[in-house]
C-alpha cells in the first residue's frame, strides 16, 4: 500500500518562520502597513534589480494595480492590450474589468511564452498600446525579440512574473525586463507571505501613481516631493490632504505581518531558486520521452515541471492514486475558458489548444528530494503516453 504523499507545495513557510513570527507578534509591533512593509519592498527591489517595489495583498492585485495605474496615469494611447492565451485568469481579468479590448496571443512551442509571429500579427493589425507577458512555470519569454517588436509598434510591455521569481533572462531577473512586473507570494509559490504580491519597477512616475492607487487614491505614501507637488497642483492644504483622493483607488495594501514573513523568506530565496532549478533538470533527465519546456538565454527558477501527454486524465488519476498531486498546465487556453466563450465565443490557437488539451504540471518545490522526483517520474513513466 502506498503511504507516500507528494504535494505541489510543502513547507513554503517553515516552522522556523512561524516561530519567529510568533515571537515578533508578542513584541506588540504595528500590524498594518508600516516600516516592515517598506523594508520588504526595498529588499525585494534590490533582489530583482529595480529602483522600486510595491507590496500588495496578492499577485492578482499586483496585476490589477499595474493595469489601473497605467491607464490612470496616461501611459496608454488606447485601451487595447495583448494577453497570452496561456496565462492566469487575473492576468487577463483586470483588463476586461477596466474596459480594455483584449487580444489573446498564441504560445511559443518551446517556452510557452508568446508566439513571436502571432504577436507581430496582432501588433500590426490592432496597434495595441500595451502587452503583458507571462513567464509560464518560471520560463522567461523571448524578451529581446518581444521588446524589439513592441518598440517598432509603439506598444508598452509589462510582465506577469508570478511564477518566475528568481528566473533570469540575459542576466536580468524577471520583473525587471520591462516597464513593470508583478509577483505572487501565495503559499504555493517560490516564497510566501501567506497571501501577498508585489510590483517591481524603475519608473518613478508609475511608482508614485501605484502607491496612490494602492491606498484609496490618496498621497500619504508618496515620496515627499511628489506628495507636495500633487497638493500644490490641486490647491489642497495640509489638513485637507489627509482625506484628499487624486485617483479612484483601491485598498490593495498588505500588512507588516505579511512583510515580516516576506523578509524571512527573502533570506532563503537564493537557495530556493537553485533547488527548484536542480529539480527541473532531474525531471528532464528522468522523463526523456516527454516534451520538455525550453527557454533561451535563461536561468529558470522553476515553478513546476510542465509536459504534454495524450492520456492526461488517466495519468492524473494514476498519480493521485499514488499520492502525487498534479494540475493542468496553468489555465490552458483562455480562449476556451467558460467566461471567455460566454463573452466572445471560443477561440482556437494551435499551441494554446495543445496546452489546454494535453498539458499538465508536476510538483516542484524546495523540499522535494531526488528520491521524490525518482518516485514521481517512475509513476509517470508507468502510464504516460507521449504526445
Amino acid at each position: 500500500m502506498n503511504h507516500r504523499r507528494i504535494k505541489l507545495a510543502q513547507d513554503t513557510i517553515s516552522r522556523d518562520d512561524i516561530e519567529a513570527l510568533v515571537e515578533w507578534l508578542r513584541e506588540d509591533h504595528q500590524l498594518t502597513k508600516g516600516p516592515l512593509t517598506q523594508a520588504f519592498e526595498a529588499a525585494l527591489a534590490e533582489y530583482v534589480g529595480t529602483k522600486y517595489a510595491i507590496m500588495v495583498n496578492s499577485g492578482s492585485s499586483a496585476n490589477l494595480l499595474m493595469a489601473s495605474s497605467l491607464l490612470e496615469a496616461g501611459y496608454l494611447r488606447n485601451k487595447k492590450v495583448v494577453v497570452p492565451a496561456v496565462s492566469w485568469i487575473t492576468t487577463l481579468s483586470p483588463f476586461i474589468q477596466l474596459g480594455f479590448e483584449c487580444f489573446l496571443c498564441d504560445s511559443d512551442p518551446d517556452d510557452l511564452g508568446v508566439d513571436l509571429d502571432h504577436l507581430e500579427e496582432l501588433l500590426r493589425r490592432e496597434r495595441p498600446a500595451l502587452m503583458i507577458v507571462v513567464h509560464i512555470l518560471g520560463h522567461p519569454n523571448k524578451m529581446r525579440q518581444i521588446r524589439s517588436l513592441c518598440e517598432t509598434y509603439d506598444c508598452l510591455v509589462i510582465e506577469d512574473a508570478c511564477e518566475a521569481l528568481g528566473s533570469e533572462y540575459d542576466g536580468v531577473k524577471t520583473g525587471a525586463l520591462s516597464l513593470a512586473g508583478s509577483f505572487s507570494f501565495y503559499y504555493g509559490h517560490h516564497i510566501s507571505t501567506i497571501e501577498g504580491g508585489a510590483i517591481a519597477t524603475s519608473d518613478e512616475h508609475l511608482y508614485s501613481t501605484m502607491l496612490s492607487i494602492r491606498s484609496h487614491g490618496w498621497s500619504r505614501d508618496l515620496p515627499e516631493s511628489d506628495r507636495i507637488a500633487w497638493r500644490l497642483e490641486h490647491g489642497i492644504d495640509e489638513f485637507r490632504e489627509f482625506y484628499s483622493f487624486y485617483y479612484a483607488g483601491y485598498n490593495l495594501r498588505s500588512t507588516d505581518l505579511n512583510a515580516f514573513l516576506g523578509l524571512q523568506q527573502l533570506r532563503k530565496l537564493p537557495e530556493i531558486v537553485q533547488l527548484r532549478s536542480r529539480n527541473f533538470e532531474r525531471y528532464r533527465e528522468n522523463l526523456p520521452k516527454l516534451w520538455v519546456q525550453r527557454s533561451e538565454g535563461s536561468f529558470v527558477s522553476s515553478f513546476a515541471y510542465g509536459t504534454f501527454v495524450r492520456n492526461r486524465l488517466e495519468l492524473a488519476r494514476h498519480l493521485r492514486g499514488m499520492g502525487i498531486e498534479c494540475r493542468p498546465l496553468v489555465c490552458g487556453s483562455m480562449g476556451r475558458q467558460p467566461f471567455w466563450i460566454r463573452r466572445y465565443g471560443a477561440m482556437n490557437l494551435d499551441v494554446a489548444d495543445r496546452v489546454h488539451d494535453y498539458g499538465l504540471y508536476l510538483p516542484n518545490h524546495a523540499a522535494l528530494t531526488a528520491d521524490d522526483i525518482s518516485y514521481i517520474t517512475n509513476c509517470v513513466n508507468e502510464v504516460a503516453i507521449p504526445l
